[in-house]
């Protein structure tokens, strides 16, 4: 399946081909909807046939290939059939805002420097739990260092190293409990200021420049036990 979304995330739609449709969703030869993983929820949407017929996509889901998207479906929605040409076109406002979510919380962790037990990107709001300990954070301090990079506007761009590349280099994975997706010979990084700002393998939906986040706030820092402690973002607007 070719993943549209991966080279372009700019991509609110994309001609398509149904390789099979059932109770268990809809495949495509190809997708611009990201499936649900790495805290990132799957884009709703809907597919468009030929003749007009719109099948609404609940979400996107991962398949049991690497590169596979299944679109999932109410129960009772009408199915296009094998064949059939669609076009595939995300909720876009909703995609965005995820995109500008994930992208923050990457500039998140540029800024605290303790490994990352969990996470959740959403489109109003996001969380990073970081292994810090007794560590005390200032919201009001955080939220002034997030948005002074967000104004900097720093460029965010993805390449992909081969794994041997990313076993040589361990400390690029920041995240304790998940590791990137492997499997396919490659792993995709992204790059905020070249690297300068952070560097980390990730297969989620970024803006292409920080500035285009927006200006953001932490709204809450939690204890989730004795070492983990969740810091929320929102946006400021």
């Amino acid at each position: 399946m070719e993943l549209v979304f991966r080279e372009d995330a700019y991509a609110k739609e994309c001609e398509a081909t149904v390789v099979s449709a059932g109770p268990e969703g809809i495949v495509l030869d190809r997708t611009v909807f990201y499936p649900t993983g790495g805290g990132q929820p799957g884009d709703s949407g809907v597919l468009i046939a030929e003749d007009g017929t719109e099948t609404p996509v609940l979400e996107g889901r991962k398949g049991e290939g690497p590169d596979d998207v299944i679109h999932k479906v109410a129960d009772d929605a009408a199915l296009p059939a094998q064949g059939a040409k669609v076009t595939a076109r995300i909720d876009w406002e909703r995609r965005h805002k995820h995109m500008r979510m994930h992208t923050t919380m990457h500039l998140l962790c540029s800024m605290v420097h303790y490994g990352v037990t969990g996470g959740a990107v959403g489109a109003e709001k996001s969380r990073l739990d970081f292994d810090s300990g007794d560590h005390t954070y200032d919201k009001e301090e955080l939220t002034a260092q997030l948005n002074a990079l967000v104004e900097a506007d720093h460029a965010v761009t993805s390449r992909w190293i081969d794994e041997a590349e990313l076993d040589s280099n361990p400390d690029m994975v920041r995240t304790l409990s998940v590791q990137p997706p492997r499997g396919t010979g490659r792993i995709r990084l992204m790059a905020v200021g070249g690297g300068a700002v952070d560097l980390q393998p990730c297969g989620g939906t970024h803006v292409a420049r920080t500035g285009e986040i927006g200006k953001v706030r932490i709204s809450k820092i939690e204890n989730k036990g004795k070492r983990n402690r969740r810091i929320n973002i929102v946006f400021d607007e």
